[in-house]
């Protein structure tokens, strides 16, 4: 064999390889720039904001855009803060549970609305710039943390996750260490049947905690500046069952938020409130039903994605009492009874998940 002419013949492959990404690196750097540079200032702004909130491809944004132009792309599209503690639980009337028909506050019953053998309802939805998955789950007491604890340097996708918890569905849950794919550990708290497995509320800036507690309510609480003390206390006194948490911080790194509705108001924006993205958000609605949506994005099927208003307006629509995001992006995924309604957007994963290390998932009708 001629060693010389196989790697004269390896050299060139390489080098073909090397040069046609360095052609579609520069492409994209100059389609990038052109439209953050362009007539066009809302698709600046647009594409700013959803570089800011990807895991992987936030540093983009800072490649085409000055701090400056950064700091004035949050501003437009920001979000007016909420005041989660003023957050009503007398609001929500679990079905069946103790109600008073004569009671004009107490929600009446939806005739119309069919769920399947699990009490679970499961909507297609068409956006804009999206589409989506809803799924409504009648009782509360369904839903709960499912994890791949004790923690590892992996995750699992989230159809392992939902098996793994003995439950039929679920989508993809709190704030993770997302390098690499790995998935394995978990940010912020983690509840699972009121045990903490992760109390790590310094981990990250502006930490809500997005509980179930044992009356089924679902809980949005600003933990930011928690120690790990509060939180165990917090979890015993407010008898929490289950939790994850998300982030609520906007800078030139991260442009993410969490509360979407407090007791039936949506949060006030500026503009869109964020970039267009995959999302993943939890709501609850006055008789107690559980909202968890799911939307596509970053060119799945053509489409950017959905914004902070497009989440509230969604969660209102379908008549969330209470909602908050949850982690989003790549990690966005949906799966039900044998197969995934909602997949990540991510090439290689565009037919399961990222692996994860929580999800919030929703176990058989009893």
């Amino acid at each position: 064999m001629n060693w010389k002419r196989v790697l004269k013949y390896v050299g060139r492959v390489f080098l073909v390889i090397f040069v046609t990404l360095f052609i579609v690196v520069g492409i994209l750097y100059l389609v990038l720039n052109k439209i953050c540079h362009g007539p066009s200032e809302a698709a600046r702004d647009e594409l700013g904001s959803s570089l800011l909130e990807s895991g992987q491809l936030k540093f983009v944004a800072s490649l085409v855009l000055s701090k400056e132009e950064i700091k004035e792309i949050q501003n437009k599209n920001s979000r007016k803060a909420m005041d989660t503690e003023a957050l009503n639980k007398n609001l929500i009337h679990i079905e069946n549970r103790e109600a008073d028909p004569d009671d004009p506050d107490e929600p009446k019953p939806d005739t119309t609305e069919v769920f399947d053998e699990n009490g679970i309802r499961i909507e297609k939805i068409a956006g804009s710039s999206f589409l989506a998955t809803m799924m409504i789950i009648k009782d509360p007491s369904q839903v709960c943390v499912g994890t791949t604890y004790p923690w590892g340097e992996y995750g699992k996708e989230l159809e392992e996750v939902v098996k793994g918890a003995n439950a039929i569905g679920g989508v993809n849950g709190g704030l993770y260490e997302s390098t690499g794919n790995k998935g394995g550990q978990p940010l912020g708290v983690v509840v699972q049947d009121g045990k903490i497995t992760c109390n790590r509320p310094g981990s990250n800036k502006g930490l809500y905690m997005i509980a179930m507690n044992e009356d089924d309510l679902l809980i949005i609480k600003d933990i930011n500046g928690w120690s790990t003390g509060d939180v165990t206390k917090y979890v015993q006194e407010e008898r929490i069952r289950d939790a994850v948490c998300f982030q609520e911080e906007a800078s030139d790194k991260n442009n993410h938020f969490v509360p979407l509705v407090i007791n039936g108001v949506g949060r006030e924006l500026n503009g869109t409130g964020s970039g267009a993205n995959p999302r993943t958000a939890i709501g609850q609605r006055a008789d107690g039903a559980i909202l968890l949506l799911v939307t596509d994005g970053r060119g799945a099927s053509g489409h950017l994605g959905a914004t902070a208003s497009d989440l509230i307006g969604l969660m209102l629509k379908y008549g969330a009492v209470n909602a908050a995001n949850l982690d989003g992006g790549s990690s966005s995924s949906m799966y039900y009874n044998g197969k995934y309604e909602m997949t990540s957007t991510t090439f290689y994963y565009q037919n399961s998940s990222w692996r994860l290390p929580t999800a919030y998932v929703v176990r058989a009708k009893k």
